[in-house]
């Protein structure tokens, strides 16, 4: 039988950009350290209750991301006046972080609902 092997705990690799603020003055860096979290995937059983609760965060993670980019980017750009590479990057960041912060946000809240047992 063929185990199934869980590679959410790869996320656990995006720690590895914090030690940029250890050796950098660029001390924003630092909170990378916060995905070394990602690596007890590994060690944790993949069962279908997991999947499912991966795959809907990730998918709304993402939906999120994308309109928080797009909202970010059309603000700087018509209301503040920045070039449009200025505020697509402004855009991209701000995406990325919501989009981190939502997925983050909703795993925690699927395994507290899952470990006291609280269904849909």
């Amino acid at each position: 039988m063929k185990r199934k092997r869980n590679i959410y705990g790869l996320m656990g690799l995006l720690s590895l950009l914090g030690f940029i603020g250890i050796f950098t003055k660029e001390r924003g860096f630092l909170a990378f350290f916060s995905f070394v979290v990602d690596f007890g995937y590994f060690f944790i059983k993949s069962d279908e209750m997991l999947e499912a609760y991966m795959d809907k965060a990730a998918s709304l993670a993402f939906y999120s991301g994308m309109l928080v980019t797009a909202a970010v980017t059309l603000i700087r750009f018509f209301f503040a006046g920045q070039p449009g590479n200025t505020a697509l990057l402004t855009g991209f960041a701000s995406g990325w972080g919501v989009s981190v912060m939502v997925h983050g946000l909703l795993i925690g809240y699927y395994q507290f609902r899952e470990s006291w047992g609280v269904g849909e």
